[in-house]
């Protein structure tokens, strides 16, 4: 059992992108529970979609922990200045970085002004996510396929191309896979061969990084209460969201942070190539 949120008390649906501070139950990011131990002192990590969600937890525990925090978000100003709030409480350094990660230009951009701020790159997180539920192929129109690809696949390409260059030896970069990269849901089809691909380039980077001394990694999260959910899923579907896997419920973003903590920092030097399934009892082969 646990004493974190569990799964929605009602049906809800917000405008996409949506906010954490409108979500029933709040989500958990680890705000009055995460305890950092100084495993990343002396780094900066550089976090897509840090403003709410997983992103927000990583950022938190990161800053916890020791590490300069770089929060690129689209728009969702509160939000973003939350986090980089909770990141200055922390006694670190938070930049941040407003725009649309659709563009190679901004996904540049925001790789520069890290390294012209910080003077190096070590954690890179590509966290960033765009989903739509669809019934139906029909339904897909191409300008929102196309967004799917390049919120998930392109903008990941984009910034670690151009982080790799100021990224020293023992750097991580940590892209966020999902369950359903192994799983795919019908109605997420778009999303989940994004998810899929996640996996297998992380993969190939690894290997392709190695003699740079950088690790490339994946983490693939089950279902977690982050404004994703309300922001693209039918109100009856966030109401039941997280009861199917074997915990029987939503997973918060603060239960996954510990495990970005983990491939980021210097503990986990042989670990390279993993995808880390943090799915709520969901196996993942």
């Amino acid at each position: 059992m646990t004493d974190r949120p569990q799964n929605p008390r009602e049906a809800q649906q917000q405008e996409w992108p949506g906010s954490f501070l409108k979500m029933d139950p709040k989500p958990d990011h680890g705000e009055t529970s995460y305890q950092g131990s100084g495993r990343l002192k002396g780094k900066t990590a550089l976090i897509t979609g840090g403003d709410s969600g997983i992103g927000r937890a990583v950022a938190i525990a990161y800053a916890r922990e020791g590490a300069d925090v770089v929060i690129s978000y689209l728009d969702e100003h509160e939000d973003a200045k939350d986090t980089a709030k909770r990141v200055e409480e922390a006694g670190q350094q938070a930049l941040l970085i407003a725009g649309d990660i659709t563009e190679a230009a901004h996904c540049r951009s925001i790789v520069a002004q890290t390294a012209e701020r910080f003077g190096k790159i070590d954690i890179v997180v590509n966290n960033a996510a765009f989903q739509m539920t669809r019934t139906a192929l029909e339904e897909i129109d191409d300008d929102e396929f196309d967004r799917t690809m390049k919120t998930n696949l392109y903008a990941m390409f984009y910034i670690c191309k151009a982080a790799v260059p100021h990224m020293p030896a023992g750097g991580s970069i940590i892209n966020t896979a999902s369950i359903n990269a192994d799983q795919p849901k019908p109605k997420l089809l778009a999303y989940s061969a994004t998810k899929a691909a996640i996996v297998n380039f992380s993969g190939g980077l690894a290997a392709l990084l190695a003699e740079k001394g950088i690790r490339a990694n994946a983490v693939a999260p089950g279902p977690i209460w982050t404004p994703l959910i309300p922001a693209t899923m039918p109100p009856e579907q966030v109401e039941s969201f997280g009861s199917e896997v074997p915990l029987a419920r939503m997973g918060q973003p603060a239960e996954l942070a510990p495990t970005y903590v983990m491939l980021a920092s210097d503990e986990s030097s042989y670990i390279s190539g993993a995808t880390v399934a943090v799915t709520g009892g969901v196996a993942v082969i």
